[in-house]
């Protein structure tokens, strides 16, 4: 990952950039900056992922209308960057793990988190084609006040089925993980997305256990617990 400062050092465009905090990224790399006193995410694609940066750029600008996503106030090909709107609140990772909050407060969550998907899989919806986000997980998500999501480099043609799986996989596993109320909060967002879409979620166990073992390749000091409960799931659902 690349370090801001050497953008904000070394562009000239970027040098009354103010950086406040640079986000946890495997890939690229993202910060909170102000920009003439303004909040904004200033988001810096390595230049092997320029496309990647388009494809962010066409949801945010397609998508903004219509749903929770960031708005976008630029694109700088040269320089592979994107400028976003800064969203005020916290992220759901968070707050799913946070064993202060409610049970009943995380229901509430999970299913306004489904509304976002339903939406989001309707509007990208051609025919009867599906375009999905990819990169479904709980960190890719804001609360404030409404659910928001972010970074879509990963949207792509696919089958909504692996969005719900992915996000499922990602309750599942984040700390603490694969508790029984993990298990309840994946049946109320999967039961709540199903309830407002007409298509079906084929082989959705199956997708959860697949996307279960992909984490292995970025945590394998867990992989006999990933393993396990991938093999629990696609032989006895989320029960």
């Amino acid at each position: 990952m690349q370090d801001i400062k050497d953008l904000v050092s070394n562009v000239k465009k970027y040098k009354d950039v103010i950086v406040h905090h640079q986000f946890n990224s495997k890939k690229n790399t993202i910060a909170y900056v102000t920009i003439k006193n303004k909040p904004r995410v200033l988001k810096w694609f390595v230049p092997g992922l320029k496309r990647q940066m388009e494809i962010e750029y066409n949801v945010l600008k397609e998508g903004f209308s219509e749903l929770n996503i960031p708005f976008l106030y630029e694109i700088d090909n040269k320089n592979n960057v994107l400028i976003m709107s800064y969203l005020i609140g916290d992220n759901l990772c968070d707050l799913i793990n946070n064993e202060k909050i409610t049970f009943e407060e995380k229901k509430r969550l999970i299913m306004l988190l489904a509304d976002w998907y339903v939406k989001f899989h309707t509007f990208f919806k051609k025919e009867d084609k599906f375009r999905i986000r990819g990169d479904s997980i709980l960190r890719n998500f804001i609360f404030a006040d409404k659910i928001w999501g972010v970074d879509f480099e990963e949207f792509r043609f696919g089958k909504p089925v692996e969005d719900i799986a992915g996000l499922c996989s990602s309750i599942l596993s984040t700390d603490p993980m694969f508790t029984s109320e993990k298990f309840k909060l994946c049946e109320i967002f999967i039961d709540s997305y199903k309830k407002s879409v007409n298509w079906v979620l084929n082989n959705l166990y199956n997708e959860i256990a697949y996307a279960l073992l992909e984490k292995i390749q970025w945590r394998p000091d867990e992989e006999e617990k990933l393993r396990k409960y991938s093999k629990r799931i696609r032989e006895r659902g989320l029960q």
